[in-house]
């Protein structure tokens, strides 16, 4: 067991050699089997059922068809999986479901292994479409609806997204009046800017949506609110007022059909408002549970944050996916002769090729960990165990934080991975180029990554001024002496992380105290506060001035925050990873697990060195010992590092690349054996011999 544990601290000797995690015998191994049941969560089960679904051969990508093809092969497997019944999981009882909100995103995340386009079709379908009618309508909504979505003869799409404001859904323009003399709404999108777009089911296969839609009663605007209408009738024909276009082919998910709709003062009965936040009577009286319009809106847009959720799963997925096969080939891929003429060099045996892969993992393992206490959080509000405003707010924050990290890190893995198996890797039959494609519109569906950072980055600002909110004056004296003098800093701890050593000259004593678990932390957390305290600051400055000095400071400062939420995302995931370390009880286990959180973490300081050594948090000694150390430590994860894509636990059946199997190892033992007999044989051909030296070449240059 190393002496770095969560709670621990290292000993402050002077060589890193010195240290008893470094002198003890190596661990022996790691145990995958409990590694592996800790990775797959809360919901085993719902996990390893949606597994064995992604190997049946029938849901599986097929991307060598046209897009109409692939369309109607995505709509197929989708009717397969209904007959699964997976979408039961999250639904009420009242409907045939088991109301198991995390075992229910669980299975869903792992479609990614399967299909992408299954998966978010299935998605759009039930984690959209159908949560929409769930979570923001009433029961009499569920049962006169519910029943035909999940049983797919009711085929929806979403219509949030509008081609005119994207991610700001306060704004959009498509509008839903109360008429009074037919107690019905008006669904209305007056100018092109205002179609719904890139909604998927809208081209071909959806018979109703979702419209979320200006609430106008009575010449009052309520806001956005949601209502069911139907699309087209059983021909497939739009119904009147309703028209579409098909947004055609796609970077990658060609499997579903996204297109966009608008309508034409199309009318829907009263009744056809999700009204669960808010109502219109049969007297035309608008009334809601919540009277703030602002909080209306946040909680009706906050029921629908599993999309972030399990997209944050996803990705996560498919970072393990890209590991294991590039880990594979890499332990078996020989090139380059070194130290034997007979057997050639394992990639992973290069530094460089390490550094490309195992800091990967190591974040992969602190996404996981994440991912799992998100997905708890989930559980929690939509089970109905703690349904709070703060349990809400704190489940929405975490989504915006860790869904744009973690679909982010997939596109970086999944190229990191196709470029270090060279040609290999950019074979479609190696998964990296499809995934990679299909993955691409992660970053900016379900919420654009750098719009749900800056919610991050809002909430901290806000969470920061809260501190103060009720401070007196002498409280504020101290809080501005502290920002002036950095007492806080030196209180911290931080300080002496800034020494720079005049002893011996020996460079690796330097990073002893970041080898501490309370060091990572504490700088880690140091560079959130700091860089929210700064912005902070400024905006507080110019609290009191005109609306356009206060969002011209705001746009000055948006950058610093996006790179604030950025790293309080990383710190995030980093205690994650921590919390982790506790679940896994075997020694040797926990060791390497430890290495590998300290990996992250000392990644994540080396990434933004420039910001710790510009603020004096790190002395340069200790910064430029830094690269040197996480080389040492990436070389001592080296041995473990197909036993730690082994405990991801993807079969060959759901990796699904030639390259992730055997089929290396038997071409490089193929070519060993043929020079191995050829020597034996004695016919092998001599080597050229080298030209001779001319003895006069010396002489000739020198008086040249």
């Amino acid at each position: 067991m190393s002496t770095t544990s969560v709670s621990g601290t290292i000993p402050d000797t002077d060589r890193i050699e010195d240290l008893p995690e470094e002198g003890a015998t190596a661990p022996s191994g790691i145990d995958t089997a409990e590694l592996g049941a800790i990775l797959l969560g809360r919901w085993p089960e719902a996990r390893l059922a949606a597994r064995k679904r992604a190997e049946d051969p029938r849901f599986q990508s097929k991307y060598d068809q046209t897009v109409a093809d692939q369309r109607a092969t995505t709509l197929e497997q989708l009717k397969l999986l209904t007959e699964a019944g997976p979408q039961y999981l999250g639904m009420p009882e009242s409907v045939g479901g088991a109301m198991s909100p995390g075992a229910n995103l669980s299975a869903f995340e792992e479609l990614v292994l399967a299909d992408p386009s299954l998966q978010i079709k299935s998605g759009v379908q039930w984690g959209l479409f159908g949560s929409a009618v769930l979570n923001l309508g009433t029961e009499e909504h569920h049962q006169k609806w519910l029943p035909a979505i999940l049983d797919l003869s009711m085929p929806g799409a979403f219509a949030m997204t509008e081609i005119g404001h994207g991610s700001d859904v306060a704004s959009i323009g498509t509008t839903a009046t109360y008429i009074p003399e037919t107690d019905e709404f008006e669904i209305h999108t007056p100018f092109k800017a205002a179609w719904k777009d890139y909604l998927g089911n809208a081209a071909l296969h959806g018979r109703a949506a979702t419209v979320f839609a200006q609430l106008i009663v009575n010449g009052t605007n309520h806001g956005v609110h949601c209502l069911y209408v139907p699309l087209r009738d059983e021909n497939g024909e739009f119904l009147p007022g309703v028209g579409g276009e098909d947004d055609g082919r796609k970077g990658g998910l060609n499997g579903i059909d996204n297109g966009r709709l608008h309508f034409d003062h199309v009318r829907v009965p009263r009744t056809n408002l999700l009204n669960k936040y808010g109502d219109v009577d049969e007297n035309g009286v608008y009334s809601s549970p919540i009277p703030s319009p602002g909080r209306r809106f946040f909680t009706m847009i906050g029921t629908l944050v599993q999309g972030r959720v399990s997209l944050d799963g996803a990705a996560t997925i498919a970072n393990q996916a890209a590991l294991s096969i590039a880990v594979r080939y890499a332990e078996q891929r020989r090139q380059f002769t070194t130290d034997s003429d007979i057997r050639e060099q394992t990639l992973l045996d290069y530094q460089r090729h390490q550094r490309r892969l195992i800091p990967r993992i190591a974040e992969t393992y602190a996404m996981t960990f994440a991912h799992q206490q998100l997905l708890d959080k989930f559980h929690e509000v939509f089970s109905g165990q703690d349904e709070s405003d703060g349990n809400r707010q704190e489940l929405e924050t975490l989504a915006a934080a860790f869904k744009p990290m973690s679909t982010w890190s997939a596109l970086d893995t999944l190229q990191e991975c196709r470029e270090a198996c060279g040609g290999a890797g950019f074979m479609a039959k190696n998964r990296f180029v499809e995934l990679r494609a299909d993955l691409d519109v992660y970053v900016t569906f379900e919420g654009d990554n750098t719009i749900l950072l800056q919610l991050v980055a809002k909430r901290l600002l806000n969470d920061y001024s809260a501190e103060f909110k009720n401070a007196d004056v002498g409280v504020m004296a101290r809080y501005v002496a502290d920002r002036a003098t950095e007492a806080g800093f030196n209180r911290s701890g931080l300080r002496k992380l800034t020494q720079a050593f005049s002893d011996t000259g020996d460079s690796r004593k330097s990073v002893n105290a970041l080898r501490d678990p309370a060091a990572q932390r504490a700088l880690l957390t140091d560079r959130v506060q700091t860089m929210v305290g700064d912005v902070a600051d400024e905006l507080r400055a110019v609290g009191r001035k005109s609306r356009t000095e206060q969002a011209e400071a705001f746009n000055r400062n948006q950058n610093r925050l996006l790179e604030a939420a950025r790293s309080h995302a990383q710190l995030l995931q980093w205690e994650a990873f921590t919390a982790g370390l506790e679940k896994i009880e075997d020694p040797d286990t926990k060791r390497v697990l430890t290495w590998l959180r300290d990996l992250f973490g000392l990644h994540l300081i080396e990434q933004d060195l420039a910001w710790y050594l510009s603020y004096g948090r790190l002395s340069m000694r200790r910064g430029r010992a830094l690269e040197s150390y996480i080389n040492r430590l990436i070389a001592r994860l080296r041995p473990y590092s197909l036993e730690l894509v082994d405990a991801f636990g993807l079969s060959p059946e759901l990796l699904r690349a030639e390259i992730g199997g055997t089929v290396e190892a038997e071409r490089q033992q193929e070519a060993e054996d043929y020079y191995r007999r050829l020597r034996a044989s004695g016919d092998a051909p001599v080597k050229e011999p080298k030209p001779a030296k001319d003895p006069g070449a010396q002489t000739r240059g020198h008086h040249a």
